[in-house]
């Protein structure tokens, strides 16, 4: 069987690129895009002049102008930069339609089959970068390899405006050393667990056994085995959409009682709050949920219908309802929304436009 040739392309601090692209004043600032500081509000990223004040995406707005006092800080706007996508994906589609979007800023590509460049997937990665900054004034980066995990790692390597190339016979060397953090799935709790078992490196996952990794991850052991030889069947879903956006986390130590789950919600909001204006799905959602595994692993479910964007206190109120349920210590809390279709939101902003509501 082939070995399938799959590009990672991410823009290039894509919001603060395209705040800069249509005010060319702002070009060589430290940007950040994101609510007030006297909000809870975190960035949506940052531009790389404010990333060596160690500014960062996810960082409350405060924090950012703490630690860059000349930060310019932008209120998202999400209108333009899916204008700024769609142009994006455009180009893409130049080349293959075999396109899984992530969100508005990253894709993966299959270009196994693909015609240009005598279906060389680095020349085609190339020109893709080219032609986005020749026509759109962005940059991208791009990672080139035989499957999804493998590309993603790999186009962090050259950012920004840069590509990198795994190829098949030097994966075995790419990924031993690399660190687990990098593994598809490993946050930051899973991450810490993994380094008090002494696993810091992908060759210290391979030296385990599938008995050993499953009875310390469940049945997620043997994915994290396959991952750390760099093995990943995920295949690039092009008509696949998203029916949930959700995060979760699993603890080290078994969280014994209410007030502490209730103190993990406030973390888990924020990174779902990144997550959800990078996929730009607001006008999606149709309920909440949240999610918690016991310590006997043993989990439960509670969600309720909504459209509106949910409070971190909606949450907090669905935990408690969901937690009353058994009152045991808990290892494992997830939140986040169900989505409806795309074309149901769509018709949705058709129904809702005053000038189609009362044309005759």
């Amino acid at each position: 069987m082939a070995q399938r040739k799959i590009i990672h392309v991410d823009m290039d601090c894509f919001y603060a690129a395209v705040e800069v692209k249509h005010r060319p004043e702002l070009r060589g600032k430290p940007l950040g895009i994101g609510g007030p500081p006297n909000t809870r509000s975190v960035l949506c990223t940052a531009s790389y002049e404010a990333r060596k004040y160690n500014v960062k995406a996810a960082m409350p707005s405060a924090q950012a102008l703490r630690l860059c006092p000349n930060l310019i800080l932008l209120p998202p706007n999400f209108e333009l930069y899916k204008k700024e996508s769609r142009s994006v994906h455009e180009i893409f589609r130049r080349f293959t339609d075999q396109v899984e979007p992530l969100s508005l800023d990253e894709a993966y590509l299959d270009v196994t089959d693909s015609p240009f460049f005598d279906g060389s997937a680095t020349l085609i990665a190339k020109e893709i970068r080219s032609l986005i900054q020749n026509e759109l004034n962005l940059t991208a980066s791009a990672g080139i390899s035989q499957n999804k995990f493998l590309a993603k790692i790999a186009s962090d390597w050259r950012k920004p405006n840069g590509q990198f190339l795994i190829k098949p016979d030097e994966i075995d060397s790419f990924i031993k050393p690399l660190p687990v953090e990098k593994i598809y799935g490993v946050g930051k709790v899973t991450a810490k667990r993994m380094h008090e078992l002494g696993l810091k490196t992908c060759a210290d996952i391979q030296r385990q056994s599938l008995f050993q990794m499953t009875k310390w991850f469940g049945s997620r052991g043997a994915e994290l085995i396959d991952l750390s030889h760099g093995i990943d069947f995920r295949k690039v879903e092009p008509h696949s959409e998203r029916k949930s956006l959700t995060v979760e986390e699993t603890y080290n130590q078994d969280l014994p009682d209410l007030s502490q789950c209730l103190r993990q919600i406030p973390s888990l909001y924020q990174d779902w709050e990144i997550r959800m204006q990078k996929a730009n799905c607001r006008d999606r959602i149709r309920g909440f949920v949240i999610k918690i595994r016991f310590f006997d692993f043993k989990s439960t479910t509670h969600e309720i219908s909504a459209k509106d964007w949910p409070t971190e206190q909606d949450f907090r109120v669905l935990f408690e309802r969901a937690w009353e349920r058994r009152g045991d210590p808990v290892r494992l809390i997830g939140l986040g929304v169900r989505l409806g279709s795309e074309k149901a939101a769509l018709d949705q902003d058709l129904a809702d436009s005053p000038q189609l509501r009362f044309a005759v």
